[in-house]
């Protein structure tokens, strides 16, 4: 009898079925790890890259600036991404799954390496660098959030994009109009609810492919704020197009921690909303009735609806709930970012958010976190061209796509969506 043999056998005396080897991490990190040689060693650079932590009068307490010499640091980060690409193959051979800590890990180490690389002989102000990422990242993870929401329910929100731009656009003038920024808040939220409407009455009741119905709302409106704008707002900006700004507030102690207190805790009431949004979805659609409903239409419509839950009832209101989340994150463009409406101001943030998402598993902390990578990737490609690295910018604008593209294929792990996402409901 073999090895495996032997473990099925012990497994199906347990009841449980045995874990066969995945060599998807493995293979993934190997093929990191070679690349890390190459770009860290064989194309290495001299010289000191120093990380800037700028503190300020009001912090705890001052972190002097860090220089780390570039080739040193490059040789140790490359020889610890082939160990953990070789130390993975250990977990694999035990038919365990390789850790998200290890992952995690091993990109950290790898990420410093790689800006220290970039920014051989600069400076590198990682306070800013690490404020202007969850600048970018705010409104993607608005929608983000609405994106699983929907998905959950059973919904393919491709409609995230033309719930953003509504926001964008509708709390621009309502915030204008009344001077009051928290009004604008409230129109954006509306005017995601609505967008939504017409994707849910279309999917919902009326069957139609939910991809096209939201690329349709897309298309729509971006040539109804494009007209509005062209026609209206820069005709009369000064009533229509100067929206009240959200006031930046500090929290008390926490905004004094240096790095982490101007990065999370010195922001506007939009950013707050956000993190409250980000535990509110992962804390209810885990540990809630409401989650639980949620998910089962999402997972098995046909289970929920012999338990006596309104299917499409269910999804209807669901995918609305996520039109006001991702109208929020629209309202950032014009009440906390951008400062005025502009044609077509999200610039494809709503399909960002979508790839985070699918990238993120339908996980609500998962999809933030690759919300933050792609933020992240967008700040560190300006960062990088400011201070002149000769890493090309469109090269670091692509890399989250790319590693996206791995994370659907399944390379890094499974990737799969609810089950029922997608397919409309017949209730026999």
């Amino acid at each position: 009898m073999t090895t495996f043999e032997a473990a099925a056998a012990a497994a199906a005396r347990r009841g449980m079925t045995p874990r066969l080897r995945d060599w998807k991490a493995p293979i993934f990190l190997g093929a990191v790890a070679i690349l890390a040689v190459i770009l860290l060693i064989v194309f290495g650079r001299s010289g000191t890259s120093t990380f800037s932590f700028a503190s300020r009068r009001t912090d705890v307490f001052s972190l002097p600036n860090l220089s780390i010499p570039v080739q040193e640091l490059g040789l140790v980060a490359a020889a610890t991404a082939v160990a953990m690409a070789a130390g993975s193959t250990l977990y694999v051979r035990a038919r365990r799954k390789v850790p998200t800590w290890y992952i995690a890990v091993f990109s950290v180490v790898l990420l410093v390496a790689f800006l220290a690389w970039a920014s051989a002989g600069h400076t590198i102000p990682l306070t800013g660098l690490l404020a202007g990422a969850l600048a970018l990242s705010v409104p993607l993870i608005f929608g983000a959030m609405g994106g699983v929401i929907s998905e959950r329910a059973g919904v393919i929100n491709v409609a995230i994009e033309g719930q953003l731009l509504s926001g964008a656009f509708v709390s621009a003038v309502v915030a204008s109009a009344t001077r009051s920024a928290i009004a604008g808040l409230l129109a954006a939220m509306i005017a995601g609810v609505l967008v939504s409407f017409v994707l849910a009455a279309f999917a919902i009741k009326y069957f139609v492919d939910q991809v096209i119905v939201g690329i349709v709302l897309n298309g729509l409106v971006l040539g109804l704020t494009n007209f509005l704008y062209q026609t209206s707002l820069s005709q009369d900006a000064g009533t229509l197009n100067s929206p009240t700004q959200l006031p930046t507030i500090a929290i008390p102690g926490l905004s004094a921690v240096p790095v982490i207190g101007p990065v999370l805790f010195n922001q506007t009431i939009i950013v707050y909303l956000m993190y409250i949004a980000v535990a509110a979805v992962s804390f209810g659609l885990f540990f809630t009735r409401w989650g639980l409903r949620l998910r089962s239409v999402g997972e098995h419509p046909q289970a929920a609806d012999t338990v006596g839950i309104n299917v499409n009832g269910t999804r209807f209101w669901n995918v609305s709930l996520a039109g006001a989340v991702a109208g929020l994150g629209g309202a950032y463009f014009t009440l906390g970012s951008v400062g005025a409406f502009t044609e077509d101001v999200t610039s494809g943030a709503g399909y960002i958010a979508l790839a985070a998402v699918i990238f993120g598993g339908w996980s609500p902390l998962r999809a933030t976190l690759a919300a933050l990578l792609f933020g992240f990737a967008n700040e560190l490609q300006s960062v990088l061209g400011i201070i002149g690295s000769p890493v090309p910018s469109d090269l670091l604008l692509m890399l989250p796509y790319l590693v996206t593209i791995v994370a659907v294929a399944g390379l890094v792990g499974q990737s799969r969506g609810p089950a029922a996402s997608g397919k409309p409901y017949f209730k026999s």
